[in-house]
């Protein structure tokens, strides 16, 4: 690194100049948390040539890029569940609240990440979906001030519906304020003329934007600033200006996609086949399998276009050379492998998501990490990076090694949902269901998750069997 000599007077004059914020060497970093609905991890950073994503990839070059990195469970609350707070356990997408509802007043087990944050001198806001509802608010269109998902967690916390009304009708609203009510009138995908305001993330970055000019401008507390971008999430409606970069594309193979034999977490795509399809069926008819993979495609690139937006503000009011940012995928989506178009299976299409990590100065930065993680690590790594001391109740280690040395080791990764669990390392994935079927799935073959040998494999069914239910026995889902 250059450096170069000045007086204090004139190096102070200099980081006015330029707009940074000039903080005591002693002080916390900002937290930018940045969260994505139903991402894969098909970027061009992780090696999807097709794909437009230059602001993720971007991102990427300055970050550690986790390769393996694992959700807790194939839906949005249980995953954000977990992630917002450090531990296993809660397969619904009511996790959080029902968490909530078991913390006595004053514990001293924090109901969430932003919680132990704003306790720690942070101010905490959030825009958009970052728990399971939008706004992160209940009722019947999730905006009842006094049915809260994380109580005492966040300053702010905010979903700007505009036309669309509510949380309820953004979280599948489709352009210019079209509401999900009945889902077999509304088209599963879709792409219409217009700015990115013509769609709910459209509204949800301005009103990060605004969130950013008011938290930088606070030289007296550090920030923490979850956004939380809706779109890949069906319905796929995206401006369409994000499908030009996908009409005369050349689609990879969609690899495995015979629906798989036996006892399996294989499911119809309940939530897809819903929608308006115009009678089409994406695992009989190969030319709309290939329209529905664009426009998700597009819906990727209208929500990196999004998280452009967030940076380019961040970089703009300096606080940038302050501040901790984590781009995390709330799990995968199938497109066709194993026939599920969709998530909610524990297959590696569902269960594995981006996850990157950009400190203010950390070594070997745009290096990947190969080892196996996953997202309950996230909250006792941003208190490692932010200075302050963890909870003594996470599930999760710190990533604080791995972000030092790329090369570092990893674990193995827990995931579930209410009638199995599932175990991930370097190697093989062990499914194990609550009836007693068991799967195992060798990585190290062509065949991957498509030839169950658990028959054949009695003494690594074992071994990863023990680990299972040494992290995770079966009452901790029902618990917690």
């Amino acid at each position: 690194m250059m450096r170069f000599a000045c007086s204090p007077a004139i190096a102070l004059g200099l980081l006015c100049l330029v707009g940074i914020r000039v903080q005591s060497a002693d002080s916390h970093p900002n937290v930018l948390l940045i969260c994505v609905d139903d991402l894969r991890p098909e970027l061009k950073c992780f090696g999807a040539e097709y794909i437009h994503s230059p602001n993720i990839d971007e991102l990427a070059r300055s970050s550690r890029l986790f390769g393996r990195h694992y959700v807790q469970a194939p839906t949005c609350g249980a995953s954000r569940y977990a992630m917002l707070t450090g531990c296993y356990g809660g397969a619904s997408n009511e996790a959080i609240a029902d968490r909530a509802k078991t913390i006595a007043v004053g514990d001293s087990v924090p109901d969430s990440m932003p919680e132990w944050f704003r306790q720690h001198g942070y101010t905490t806001v959030s825009v958009g979906k970052v728990s399971h509802y939008p706004g992160g608010r209940m009722g019947p269109d999730w905006d009842d001030d006094a049915k809260l998902e994380m109580p005492d967690s966040w300053d702010r916390h905010l979903l700007p519906a505009g036309p669309w009304q509510h949380p309820r009708g953004s979280m599948h609203g489709l352009a210019h304020g079209e509401i999900r009510n009945d889902p077999g009138a509304m088209d599963v995908m879709q792409s219409v003329d217009g700015d990115d305001s013509i769609y709910p993330d459209g509204l949800i970055v301005d009103e990060s934007l605004r969130q950013l000019d008011q938290l930088a401008s606070d030289n007296e507390k550090p920030f923490f600033l979850a956004v939380g971008i809706i779109r890949p999430h069906l319905p796929f409606g995206a401006p369409a200006k994000y499908m030009l970069p996908y009409e005369d594309v050349e689609l990879p193979t969609i690899p495995h996609p015979m629906k798989p034999s036996g006892t399996t977490t294989w499911h119809g795509s309940g939530e897809f086949m819903r929608y308006n399809r115009w009678g089409r069926d994406p695992n009989t008819d190969p030319e709309f399998a290939d329209e529905v993979r664009r426009h998700y495609a597009a819906c990727v690139t209208y929500a990196d276009a999004s998280v452009g937006r967030v940076l380019s503000k961040l970089r703009e009011t300096g606080a940038d050379a302050n501040t901790v940012v984590v781009l995390w995928g709330d799990h995968g989506w199938h497109l066709g492998e194993h026939a599920i178009w969709g998530k909610h299976a524990l297959f590696e299409e569902s269960l594995r998501s981006p996850l990157l990590v950009r400190l203010p100065s950390m070594p070997d930065p745009g290096k990947t990490a190969d080892a196996i993680i996953e997202s309950v690590d996230i909250f006792p790594t941003l208190c490692d990076a932010s200075g302050i001391p963890s909870p003594n109740n996470l599930d999760g280690s710190s990533l604080m090694s791995i972000l030092d040395d790329p090369a570092s080791a990893g674990d193995y990764a827990i995931s579930y949902t209410k009638k199995a669990r599932t175990l991930r390392d370097n190697q093989y994935r062990l499914t194990v269901h609550d009836n007693g079927a068991e799967e195992l799935y060798d990585h190290s073959t062509d065949e991957a998750e498509t030839l169950n040998l658990a028959s054949q494999r009695a003494d690594v069914v074992k071994e990863m069997r023990k680990r299972l239910d040494d992290r995770l026995p079966r009452k901790v889902r029902s618990r917690r």
